[in-house]
């Protein structure tokens, strides 16, 4: 397996986790205060992390946590969780997902930006069609601008340098813990939420915290999977199957929480998906050229 095909698939995997993660911590909230869901959201999912570190066999904390790259990643995963915390409490979830999915595009232009990788014109017109998607979904004009997006916007520079960073972190670091770092920061996340809740309810909500260990539980398989899809093949190909997590949750938008996405959203999902298969099947055809005929040289035009 080609190391973009495994990429690709961790990523859609990783996608698939964070959907329902995100349904789990939408279900929470309803119930608990923003801050206090997400410090245990932060609290289990660490306990998980470092527990699947000890079973390995390795260290909980590595001594690279404190290195400029991962404590520049902490910073952007701070940001990132806090954020898009705040979107999904005050803005549906389809839209927020919706806004999330630029963050492909971000991550290509850092990825040649800060990395020097060759995104030909047919990815990044794949891309740009994956987001206009987006912004048909969103559809932003002056009349239907919420200002409450922004959160999710925030959020999603947040997690694009996070994406970064992690495929610039040390090898050496596993994603193992690299989850327990990461949940780490969202519970200071959630101590930096918690100043600004002006309530404290559903502190005994038996179905509220069963919902933020189901949301640990699908963070921590989508946070080794999505560290594996950033350190497997080109950034440029990996980043953009991030557009499946849309689907799923539209799908989780409609059936648990009753959003009734019109024949736009739709559309414009249809064109995000079309976008990714796209790179998927150009990436295939472009191994197999290159696999029967290595030594042929010359600028891509993937």
């Amino acid at each position: 397996m080609s190391g973009n095909l495994r990429g690709s698939l961790y990523m859609v995997l990783a996608m698939s986790a964070f959907a329902v993660e995100d349904m789990f911590f939408k279900l929470a909230i309803e119930d608990l205060p923003k801050g206090l869901a997400l410090m245990g959201f932060g609290v289990f999912g660490t306990l998980i992390a470092a527990g699947l570190s000890r079973h390995a066999n390795e260290p909980v904390f590595h001594p690279a946590f404190l290195s400029r790259g991962l404590v520049l990643r902490s910073a952007m995963e701070l940001s990132g969780r806090h954020f898009y915390a705040l979107s999904l409490a005050f803005v549906p979830l389809a839209t927020t997902s919706a806004i999330l999915q630029a963050t492909p595009l971000v991550v290509t232009m850092g990825a040649a930006a800060l990395f020097g990788e060759k995104v030909g014109v047919r990815r990044w017109s794949a891309s740009v069609v994956g987001f206009v998607g987006v912004l048909m979904i969103l559809r932003p004009s002056p009349a239907a601008f919420e200002p409450t997006v922004i959160f999710a916007v925030l959020g999603m520079l947040g997690f694009a340098g996070r994406d970064l960073a992690t495929r610039a972190s040390p090898p050496s670091v596993s994603g193992r813990q690299l989850g327990t770092l990461g949940f780490m920061v969202v519970v200071a996340a959630g101590l930096v939420l918690s100043a600004f809740d002006q309530e404290w309810r559903g502190l005994a909500a038996p179905r509220a915290w069963a919902a933020v260990v189901g949301a640990a539980l699908f963070g921590v398989a989508a946070y080794n999977s999505l560290t594996i899809a950033m350190r497997s093949g080109e950034v440029s190909v990996v980043a953009p199957f991030r557009y499946t997590r849309l689907l799923l949750a539209l799908v989780i938008a409609y059936v648990v929480f009753a959003e009734r996405p019109d024949a736009l959203t739709l559309a414009g999902a249809a064109l995000i998906v079309a976008s990714g298969v796209y790179i998927l099947v150009r990436t295939g055809r472009q191994g197999k050229t290159g696999a029967a005929r290595p030594a042929m040289k010359g600028p891509s035009r993937s």
